[in-house]
């Protein structure tokens, strides 16, 4: 009998322990969810068509994978993790899940969206006075134009016709007014984006942008998603820039180096300096391997100068062609004269400095001197056609070529089968003239007339302590030696 009674005890006992657990694994479970709440849990199985949800009650959620699937139709999510869903139905038997709340067609949904702030789906109607009409959840709602998108609205008739996620910004039920915004899920989800990227972003690191803004000083660059940076004027290319839009076009892609980071006040997001130049590298490190002097190359004149113009031969190598440098033929005091700036010309390199980044360039010896083959061009006796370029007291100065001048002694003419004429000549006029002699070395060339005895060369440098020379007008060079002279 008391045997009895001890099993009966057992069972009792068991049964309490039974309860007792069961009590204790339903803590924690909540039935207190409805339709519209927004929940996370874990995924406990995936079937074929449906994902199975721990929704934290004692019945589990239930959502299609199809709702799931990522842009390319693969399901980003193993059992485990945790996602994030909205409760579309919810009864003893079974939570409907879905990624997006749609809700019934009543304005009590549209309030129950409106007070949790859960986004819903709406189709864009129409375009309107400020903004658009959004079919949503059977009714009708607006939304104003600078509302619709984080950027400016430029075709709204873009927009109509296609569906989109909104969150409810004003509901009054019985005006039956319900305001809506894209933007701000927009600027929500951008923000996530950029605090994620925010993590790696570090100084040194390169990344492909697109040009939002061309301002005086320099580009600003969207390198993530509204994660703008500048690109200073300087740091646009290794050539001299002088305007942003010379370099760069709003809407080009390129690739861009950290320069620096500093905190922004009022903003999660820091100043950043970028670099587009730096992505390449210096071209003066290798400026010994890519020229030489003796090479003869084009380049592109950027600046004239009193001393001279400086030529680019290569993104972001500048060389300077002394005013000296210019010309053979004319005396160059002003370079912009005769060079103009953005202009093509061949440029021979004298002499290349890497350790101070200088570069000696000769246009004078691209174009070639016309006095190194003088001899083989002219001869002793030749009679040939020739331009007054100057007259002094002691004789005429005759071009005879681009570069080659020559002295025509006013003693020569006076036993010219014509002497009267060389009294009228003046600077322009065309004259036949006679090679009496040539001196390359000096170079000079001795002038007379044909018919007239030629005098001696010697008797007149003789007497004049400044000779000569091509790198100008030789009648502006002998002022001088007339001032010796007399």
């Amino acid at each position: 009998m008391s045997d009895n009674i001890n099993d009966n005890n057992e069972e009792e006992e068991n049964e309490e322990s039974f309860a007792d657990l069961l009590d204790s694994y339903e803590t924690g479970m909540s039935d207190d969810i409805r339709t519209g709440d927004r929940i996370k849990g874990k995924i406990i199985s995936i079937g074929q068509d449906t994902i199975f949800v721990d929704t934290g009650t004692k019945v589990d959620g239930a959502v299609e994978k199809s709702a799931l699937l990522d842009e390319n139709g693969e399901l980003p999510y193993k059992v485990g993790d945790e996602v994030e869903l909205f409760v579309v139905s919810n009864d003893e038997n079974e939570v409907r899940l879905s990624k997006k709340f749609t809700g019934g067609e009543g304005f009590e949904q549209l309030d129950d969206a409106f007070r949790a702030k859960i986004p819903v789906e709406g189709k864009v109607k129409e375009v309107c006075k400020g903004g658009f009409r959004i079919t949503l959840m059977g009714k009708l709602a607006f939304c104003p134009i600078s509302q619709m998108d984080v950027n400016f609205v430029e075709k709204p008739e873009d927009y109509v016709g296609q569906t989109f996620t909104f969150i409810i910004t004003k509901l009054e039920m019985r005006a039956k007014n319900v305001v809506v915004s894209r933007r701000k899920l927009l600027e929500a989800a951008r923000k996530e984006e950029q605090e994620e990227f925010l993590k790696t972003l570090a100084v040194g690191n390169v990344y492909t942008g697109l040009v939002k803004k061309l301002m005086p000083f320099g580009a600003f660059v969207d390198i993530a998603n509204g994660v703008d940076g500048l690109v200073h004027i300087s740091e646009l290319s290794w050539s001299r820039v002088s305007k942003p839009e010379d370099a760069v076009s709003v809407g080009d892609k390129i690739e861009v180096k950290v320069l620096s980071l500093e905190p922004k006040e009022k903003s999660h997001l820091p100043k950043i300096s970028l670099s587009r130049k730096q992505v390449e590298n210096n071209p003066w490190d290798s400026i010994k391997d890519n020229f030489k002097p003796g090479d003869k190359i084009t380049g592109k004149i950027t600046r004239c100068m009193n001393f001279g113009a400086f030529v680019e031969i290569s993104p972001g190598i500048e060389g300077l062609v002394h005013v000296s440098e210019i010309s053979y033929t004319k005396r160059i005091t002003h370079p912009e004269s005769v060079l103009t700036v953005g202009e093509s010309i061949s440029v021979v390199i004298k002499e290349v400095d890497a350790e101070h980044r200088r570069i000696s360039l000769s246009i004078r010896d691209a174009e070639g001197d016309p006095w190194t083959d003088i001899e083989d061009n002219y001869t002793v006796g030749q009679t040939i056609n020739g331009t007054v370029e100057k007259i002094e007291k002691f004789g005429y100065f005759i071009s005879i070529a681009a570069g080659i001048t020559g002295l025509l002694p006013k003693s020569k003419t006076k036993n010219a089968p014509e002497p009267a004429v060389f009294d009228k000549l003046k600077s322009g006029d065309k004259l036949s003239v006679r090679i009496d002699e040539i001196d390359a070395p000096n170079r000079k060339i001795s002038l007379g007339i044909e018919g007239a005895a030629p005098d001696d060369w010697q008797s007149f440098t003789k007497d004049n302590t400044t000779t000569t020379s091509t790198m100008g007008s030789l009648g502006d060079l002998l002022n001088d030696a007339i001032k010796n002279k007399d």
